[in-house]
């Protein structure tokens, strides 16, 4: 490792390019300002918005205009502290936590600032400039970002904080869900982190639902009660949920946490649908007064999951299926894409033996 003064002027890193063209390639490390930090990266998970860069060139309307470094789900430790002192000092472990809110023409509730319209988010293609990720093996940082971790808290456990969060921010949209019965629809890592959070909550039962048996398998494994194959559709309206999670992304998930809600019941919305027109149970909605809550990204809560995964109450190690190393990145990919054979997929950007 550099020492601490010695920042490498490069580092190996992830670039979507184009759609289809995904590359292992050496990038600038970015002189650190006075308020950022130099992270030495040790894991990466692959999101879903990872996948749409690299295969369809855009996630939802964000459009690569230009080479993008992906990654958002990443720890690692402090290399260098920030100049004015502000963040953990060097050899921290820390997440991260990639946002930065910012306003815009659109009003929004201030404490609220995930729903602000100017907010950036590393590995996005949102805006032109870009804002780069952070899948390379040093990443320059805001101080502000970086979460130090309780001592005891592997970092490749802390690799989900981030999607945990996401988790978290959703089972939190819906209220107190303790002694409740609870749907998760679609049970890839959003979804199977959810049925964690769920758990932890106090959630009375627990009905998982997805297309392929590993995800099911995954769900079973922190914490679901029961599972369901996603076209069980009578066993699926029969739950009767006080609370749905939609964490498949489709217009049929979609309908089957409507149908699988009951009467009065609350539909949170996590899992992204395509931009445009949806086809939705909106006449069923109605008639069964559910409450359909969207839920985007998250705030603060990534500090409550880091302690949860400190203390052992989120159970979450399931969820990570496969590790690649970073000159496996490509191969990585290939196997994220196969949400049938995959859960969450980690990047190490440790140094190979020798470097």
């Amino acid at each position: 490792m550099p020492g601490i003064h010695e920042l490498p002027a490069t580092s190996a890193a992830v670039v979507a390019h184009a759609a289809g063209d995904l590359r292992i390639e050496e990038v600038p490390v970015a002189v650190p300002g006075p308020d950022e930090a130099v992270v030495e990266i040790a894991f990466g998970g692959i999101c879903g918005s990872d996948l749409h860069y690299w295969l369809h060139g855009a996630a939802g309307e964000s459009i690569l205009r230009a080479p993008l470094v992906l990654g958002h789900e990443i720890v690692g430790t402090v290399l260098q502290g920030a100049a004015d002192g502000t963040g953990p000092a060097a050899g921290t472990a820390v997440a991260v936590h990639p946002a930065t809110p910012g306003p815009g023409a659109a009003r929004y509730p201030e404490d609220r600032p995930n729903l602000s319209p100017g907010c950036t988010y590393l590995g996005s293609a949102a805006r032109f400039p870009h804002t780069d990720g952070a899948f390379s093996r040093y990443a320059t940082l805001p101080a502000r970002m970086l979460r130090p971790l309780p001592e005891g808290l592997s970092l490749r456990t802390a690799a989900l904080a981030e999607p945990a969060a996401v988790a978290w921010h959703a089972v939190a949209r819906a209220g107190d869900v303790k002694g409740k019965t609870a749907l998760v629809i679609g049970s890839g890592p959003i979804g199977a982190l959810a049925v964690a959070v769920l758990k932890r909550a106090g959630a009375r039962r627990i009905v998982a639902v997805d297309m392929y048996p590993k995800p099911l398998e995954i769900a079973r494994a922190v914490g679901a009660d029961e599972v369901l194959k996603g076209d069980e559709a009578e066993a699926i309206a029969a739950v009767e949920a006080d609370v749905v999670i939609e964490s498949s992304g489709s217009h049929h998930g979609l309908a089957s946490a409507i149908k699988g809600a009951v009467r009065g019941g609350k539909v949170v919305m996590v899992g992204l649908l395509p931009s445009g027109p949806q086809p939705v149970l909106i006449s069923l909605a109605i008639t069964r007064e559910l409450e359909l809550l969207g839920s985007f990204r998250f705030n603060a809560e990534i500090d409550e999951v880091i302690a949860a995964l400190a203390d052992g109450t989120l159970f979450v190690d399931p969820v990570v299926t496969h590790e690649f190393p970073l000159d496996r990145g490509l191969e990585a990919f290939e196997v994220a894409r196969n949400s049938a054979e995959s859960g969450k997929v980690l990047l190490d950007f440790s140094p190979a033996p020798g470097e």
